[in-house]
């Protein structure tokens, strides 16, 4: 309703999009038809599309919270690239904003994670972020605007349910009345402090990225680093640096493996080698750092 209240100003095509997790059976055909109703009294052309989130979950051996995330967002940029769309807008708020910043400190998580979600990231947009659900909730009363409520928001077996349901609550009765207010700060400080270490991350990056090439002995590429330019940067730097380097060519940035990984660029000695996951073999030499992966495994996804 609010993207299309403002598709004249922007020139926006809409293709709103439904996803079936297969998991409520009971209460879906409910929504599905008042999603196609709405979509229609819009004038929108729209899209179910249904997922097997269980299925995925015990193929994979992963959590039905992180299953039904992944193919969720599988099937949006499927129907984004059957559009040939730019960008798929979802709906965050700020209560789920709270939400998931209070988790990724409660797992340990990084810096960059703690300052939560993005109003733009990449592809995705999350136009209703800096509103709270009891401000969505009054739109919706004074617009006159049916709406549907999801049960298993109600499960508590969810961490995250678990955390709107129980935690925030307790921590706002208890603690902070204002606790969700502090939590968007945060992340919104850290956010900006994200943003100038990217900056130095890429100047970095510029000044210590040597090449990539060839070999001519096994034909496969390399990412040469300068050990002892890295080494001029401030540990943090130099961390991030590697992370972003990893998650380039396809390998796992796991905390283990960055440290490993500086623990040999500072160590005093050379012609040692690390063996990394998914085929990853780094060769450190008196100046340089190679990263390759000699069997061909592990796609690039990006270029330095």
């Amino acid at each position: 309703h609010i993207l299309h209240a403002i598709t004249g100003k922007l020139a926006l095509t809409l293709i709103p999009v439904y996803v079936d997790h297969g998991l409520r059976p009971g209460e879906v055909e409910q929504e599905k038809a008042l999603f196609a109703k709405v979509s229609n009294t819009l004038g929108l052309l729209c899209e179910i599309v249904e997922i097997d989130v269980r299925g995925s979950a015990r193929e994979r051996k992963i959590s039905i919270e992180h299953a039904a995330r992944d193919l969720r967002y599988q099937a949006l940029r499927a129907v984004k690239q059957q559009y040939k769309a730019h960008y798929i807008a979802v709906g965050h708020h700020a209560d789920d904003q709270a939400e998931e910043v209070l988790i990724r400190l409660l797992r340990g998580s990084s810096r960059k994670a703690i300052a939560g979600m993005q109003r733009v990231s990449n592809d995705l947009v999350r136009p209703l972020l800096q509103l709270s659900k009891q401000q969505i909730y009054s739109y919706l009363r004074e617009k006159s605007i049916a709406f549907c409520q999801d049960s298993s928001n109600q499960d508590t077996t969810y961490l995250r349910n678990r955390i709107r349901g129980e935690l925030l609550p307790y921590l706002e009765q208890e603690y902070d009345p204002g606790i969700r207010k502090a939590l968007l700060k945060t992340a919104s400080n850290l956010q900006q402090d994200e943003a100038l270490l990217s900056q130095l991350v890429e100047e970095v990056e510029e000044n210590v990225v040597l090449k990539t090439e060839k070999t001519t002995a096994t034909q496969h590429d390399q990412c040469i680093v300068d050990r002892q330019s890295l080494k001029s940067y401030h540990p943090a730097l130099q961390r991030r640096f590697l992370e972003k380097l990893l998650w380039k060519i396809g390998a796992p940035s796991r905390y283990e493996h960055i440290i490993a990984l500086l623990n040999a660029v500072h160590a005093k000695k050379s012609g040692h080698e690390l063996h990394l996951p998914r085929g990853l073999r780094v060769i450190f030499s008196r100046e340089k750092v190679a990263f390759s992966y000699p069997r061909g495994r592990g796609p690039w996804r990006g270029t330095l």
